[in-house]
């Protein structure tokens, strides 16, 4: 049974087992997938070995198209070669991919599962590249969480090589590839254990040789093309059962069990939601909280999506259900619904017809789309969706998380509701893109996981913008595996690591009652209360927050090291927030140093160490007045003189309300308005650069 735990990334995870599983590794890098070619590339420059002791051969390509090319060859010399891209780069990889599967060859490709530019381009997440290739012959295994992500790597191998099918194992982009959280590790005596050196040394002699000439790859005429191409059918009728096989074999191993299908919730549900990737996290969730008032209430989470199993299908659902709900995270227009949808529509339908079906009753099948480009999906459009199955005449068609007030397709707007457990410690900390908090953060969640017994998440929301960008980050730690795949609505500890921003942003929106929120300010603790804006003040009165400042950019300055807040300020959540007790919290932050910045020289993790040393003794508590003192509101994010395009749609962007924008208000075909970055300045720099005409070389 593993006995390792590790704080990682989904991309970590399953890098980890596709590297030790694996002989030769073409990559090319594409976001939000390209940590996985990193992590590849940077173990075998260090001479890392697989679970065989080889050290796998590691290419950088020039192109997708060129990865999945060298893939191909290498699978053909009998190779066992992997690769990992997303979007685009998964399309660029189609043709090969057809030839891999055509040709029976074993393989795992894993996919970081991400937005296809149409409109505009998105680098955020949704299922629209897998469905692109789902014609491929692929078969397709879809993880949820970082933990599945790291054990379907393994699975998925396994399955390969026992059907000779290839593999893409996906997982959705950022909201699990970038999702920090604690997992079991499989270990390489474990992975040994698992794999078939039989099937490894079969798929070794398939490789093409001059010892064992063959020939593969010809061209067929209309009298035999269909035929050879029907002669795959008995290896993908066999897949289901195989993956499944898979299964039960990994948790003979490893203790940790999986179903090709999964079903939770009421054992005589009603209503039932269909749905693949993180999104069963959180509706598993919300499940348990709407089982307090009575609800019968149910999901069905997809593992194996390709081959689609009715069989398995049906064998899961309660035989109960009357209303099936299902989940796409893709739009695919001019289609009388999603892939899923249609997928799970002909399953029931062709059972009802050939008089097979397990139910009494046909059961109404609904489709919706929800969750494109990482649109945020909580429990609160999830108890939406549940209502909406519950009607006479549940919709078709419908969408969450959005204002549809052209097709009308949208669902009501959800309650905000709270399904997390009051033993879960929410916080979230605002920095800007490049001040080193997420990585500091990331660091936090590594403490809180690998010293604790705790639990712990941490996801991060970047602006497509990158450096000089509002990073905001939402940990999470409590005594139970987190399920809450969405961004945190209440706060017990709220970080602001940019003064500038409290002047713009509703820094405080996601504050709890009674939070602790820790602000880096320019300002001590006599003369801050008078310098915020009058929002910031009625928030901190009305919530009844303990507040906290400390001028972080002065620490680093006297230690030698200006504009690296992120250690100090990670300090400070420590130091108040309570959960570690504080020397200890410190010597875990002084560990963290050495491993990220040994490399850089001793000067500068003494430097490092130097700002943890002088940190708690320029912390203050704020004493807050009875009332509201400030006369002055925060700014507008946009000038009032902007054009109306840009106040409605440019302006609610850029104050993070863009999920309240509506469809009517954006033009169809992706055409922006010219002249609209000028009215974007931010004003977050905390310096701002002069020009002086007599350096100036032009």
């Amino acid at each position: 049974m593993s006995t390792e735990q590790v704080t990682w990334d989904a991309n970590e995870a399953t890098a980890d087992v596709a590297f030790r599983l694996n002989e030769v590794i073409a990559i090319y890098p594409i976001t939000p997938s390209s940590a996985m070619g990193e992590h590849a590339d940077a173990w075998s420059a260090k001479g890392r070995t697989n679970v065989w002791g080889e050290v796998p051969r590691v290419l950088e390509m020039q192109s997708e198209g060129g990865a999945a090319g060298a893939v191909h060859g290498s699978l053909q010399a009998g190779a066992l070669t992997t690769t990992f891209t997303a979007s685009q780069g998964l399309l660029l990889m189609i043709p090969n991919y057809y030839k891999i599967a055509g040709e029976l060859t074993s393989a795992v490709i894993h996919v970081a599962a991400r937005t296809i530019a149409t409109h505009a381009l998105s680098i955020f997440g949704d299922h629209s590249d897998i469905y692109a290739a789902r014609q491929t012959g692929m078969a397709m295994l879809s993880s949820s969480n970082g933990q599945q992500a790291h054990d379907f790597a393994a699975i998925a191998q396994y399955a390969s090589l026992e059907t000779r099918i290839p593999f893409i194992h996906f997982f959705d982009g950022f909201r699990t590839s970038h999702e920090v959280s604690k997992t079991w590790r499989i270990s390489d005596d474990e992975l040994r254990a698992y794999m078939s050196m039989e099937k490894i040394e079969a798929h070794r002699k398939r490789g093409l040789t001059p010892d064992a000439p063959a020939i593969r790859g010809t061209a067929q005429n209309p009298d035999v093309f269909f035929q050879a191409r029907e002669a795959i059918n008995p290896y993908y009728a066999r897949t289901p059962g195989a993956v499944q096989d898979a299964m039960d074999r990994f948790a003979k191993i490893t203790g940790r069990s999986y179903k090709i299908m999964e079903y939770y919730g009421h054992a005589d549900a009603e209503r039932v939601i269909v749905v693949m990737g993180s999104a069963g996290n959180a509706i598993c969730e919300t499940i348990d909280w709407l089982a307090g008032f009575g609800q019968k209430v149910g999901v069905l989470q997809i593992h194996l999506y390709r081959p689609f199993s009715a069989e398995h299908l049906l064998a899961a659902l309660p035989k109960s259900v009357k209303t099936i709900g299902v989940l796409d995270r893709t739009k695919e227009p001019g289609a009388p619904g999603e892939p899923l949808y249609l997928d799970v529509m002909a399953a029931i339908t062709r059972a009802h017809m050939d008089g097979t079906s397990p139910f009494a009753t046909l059961p109404n099948v609904v489709g919706g789309r929800y969750g494109l480009s990482s649109k945020e999906f909580n429990p609160g459009m999830i108890a939406g969706i549940y209502e909406a199955l519950a009607k006479p005449t549940p919709p078709n068609g419908f969408t969450v998380g959005i204002i549809d007030d052209i097709s009308h397709t949208s669902l009501p707007r959800p309650n905000d509701i709270d399904t997390e457990s009051p033993d879960v410690t929410r916080a979230v900390f605002w920095g800007l893109g490049s001040d080193g908090t997420v990585g500091a953060n990331k660091n936090s969640i590594k403490i809180i996981g690998e010293q604790t017994e705790n639990y712990a998440q941490g996801y991060f929301v970047y602006d497509s913008k990158k450096a000089g960008a509002v990073t905001i980050s939402h940990l999470r730690f409590g005594p139970r595996p987190i399920r809450s795949s969405y961004l945190i609505r209440k706060a017990n500890f709220l970080g602001c690591h940019q003064w500038g921003f409290l002047s713009r942003y509703n820094v405080l929106e996601r504050a709890a009652n009674h939070a602790v929120f820790l602000v880096n300010s320019p300002y001590g603790p006599d003369e801050v209360w008078d310098q915020l804006p009058i929002e910031v003040q009625q928030d901190i009165l009305t919530k009844e927050l303990s507040f906290y400042v400390i001028d972080a950019y002065k620490v680093a300055r006297d230690a030698g090291m200006p504009g690296r807040i992120n250690t100090i300020m990670q300090t400070c959540f420590f130091a108040i927030s309570g959960v570690l007790p504080r020397e200890e919290a410190i010597g875990h932050i002084k560990t963290a140093i050495v491993k990220s910045y040994a490399k850089k020289g001793e000067a500068v993790v003494a430097m490092n160490n130097e700002m943890v040393d002088n940190t708690l003794a320029h912390l203050f508590p704020v004493p807050i007045p009875a009332a509201v003192t400030s006369t002055r509101h925060r700014v507008p994010i946009i000038a009032e003189q902007a054009p109306d395009f840009v106040q409605r749609v440019t302006g609610a962007i850029l104050a993070g309300h863009g999920d309240d924008v509506p469809v009517s208000a954006f033009p169809p075909d992706g055409t922006w308005p010219s002249g609209t970055t000028k009215w974007e300045k931010r004003g977050i720099a905390e310096m701002i650069p002069v020009w002086d005409k007599d350096l100036c070389i032009q």
